[in-house]
């Protein structure tokens, strides 16, 4: 078997035929690699047909853009402020109770997905889809997320070595990058790994936002990560995001994530996808001593533009909310063979160990 395709973050083309779950792997990858997913990229977030596999492409398991810092970085005038407000969050959560002694975490949660065309003239709803998901994971790096949309399952995991992904339409693919953890699990379900993220963010000062006084972290990916993430036809140019912290509380109660991506076809204008995605965090209860987020709601534009697009900017909005059912730390029975690669994934490591040590994307 050969090299497995890099995971996208970014909507893809899968209605061609060689993505058919039951086509022979060697001409699903050829069809991946082939530029003619590359032209169909630009009509696809159009297609209604596509509208469930754009909401599970991008909405159902994003990767956070920085990995987990064992270590808090030497303090100086800016990073002693975030070092302040990550403390306080610490506090404000009970997380600090976890430390060294919390193995494990199950979660499951209801979702509900849809499709708004910005460009439409009165916009709304265009493909409501609810459903549901459940989520592992094993401190600090090993995690797995199984989501079921609209009859369609996306699961997802890490080994803490590499990630993966497995859609009915596209198989097992490998990501690309280096380790990092589960967006959703940043949206206030694990407070240890937000303050591990955060604890090398920039202070960026305070804001206002959705009526809250906030003080404002950021984190940027490396330009090293970026270029692990990117290869001859994507470019990787950018990808932010911040950390909003109410100066009451001290939780988390918003991000906002942001990244950049070239595209370009040999001989024609490069094309460029930037998706934004906005999410407030909401409903902390506690679980066990620590104040877990049980609510919240996404929506994440995605423009697309360049000189090849006669029409100007093209753009969509995908929005998302959901609640957690339930939350668990100390699963008995969870262990290491819970985060086992799936066998196609495995045989194509064993035949590459470079790959074996490139995840996420």
């Amino acid at each position: 078997m050969g090299r497995l395709a890099p995971l996208s973050e970014e909507p893809i083309n899968e209605e061609n035929e060689g993505y058919n779950n039951n086509s022979n792997p060697k001409k699903c990858l050829q069809s991946w690699r082939n530029w003619n997913w590359i032209k169909t990229h630009f009509s696809l977030v159009f297609n209604k047909k596509s509208n469930l596999k754009i909401l599970l492409s991008v909405l159902g398991c994003p990767l956070f853009p920085v990995p987990v810092h064992p270590n808090i970085l030497p303090l100086n005038e800016v990073s002693s402020s975030a070092q302040y407000i990550i403390q306080h969050f610490r506090a404000a959560t009970g997380c600090r109770k976890l430390e060294g002694t919390v193995k494990n975490v199950f979660t499951t949660g209801k979702v509900t997905m849809d499709v708004v065309d910005e460009l439409g003239s009165a916009g709304g709803s265009v493909n409501l889809e609810k459903g549901c998901f459940v989520m592992w994971q094993m401190v600090p790096d090993k995690w797995q997320i199984e989501l079921v949309l609209g009859g369609q399952k996306v699961v997802a995991g890490s080994n803490g070595a590499i990630a993966w992904r497995h859609t009915p339409w596209l198989g097992v693919h490998a990501a690309k990058g280096g380790v990092r953890p589960l967006r959703r699990a940043l949206q206030g379900l694990d407070p240890l790994a937000v303050s591990s993220v955060f604890c090398a963010a920039q202070y960026m000062g305070e804001k206002e936002i959705s009526g809250m006084d906030c003080f404002v972290l950021k984190l940027s990916a490396e330009q090293k990560d970026l270029v692990e993430r990117s290869d001859s036809k994507a470019e990787m140019i950018k990808h932010a995001i911040f950390g909003y912290f109410s100066q009451r509380s001290g939780l988390l109660v918003y991000l906002g994530d942001s990244y950049l991506t070239r595209i370009q076809a040999p001989g024609s204008h490069p094309t460029y996808w930037e998706t934004t995605m906005s999410t407030k965090i909401e409903d902390y209860r506690i679980v066990d001593g620590v104040m877990i987020a049980h609510a919240g709601s996404s929506t994440t534009l995605i423009t697309r533009f360049g000189d090849n697009l006669k029409a100007g900017p093209s753009i969509t909005r995908l929005e998302e909310s959901w609640t957690i059912d339930d939350v668990a730390f100390y699963v008995k029975g969870l262990s290491l063979d819970c985060f086992i690669p799936p066998q196609e994934l495995q045989r194509d490591c064993s035949s590459d160990d470079e790959l074996g040590w490139r995840s996420h994307a």
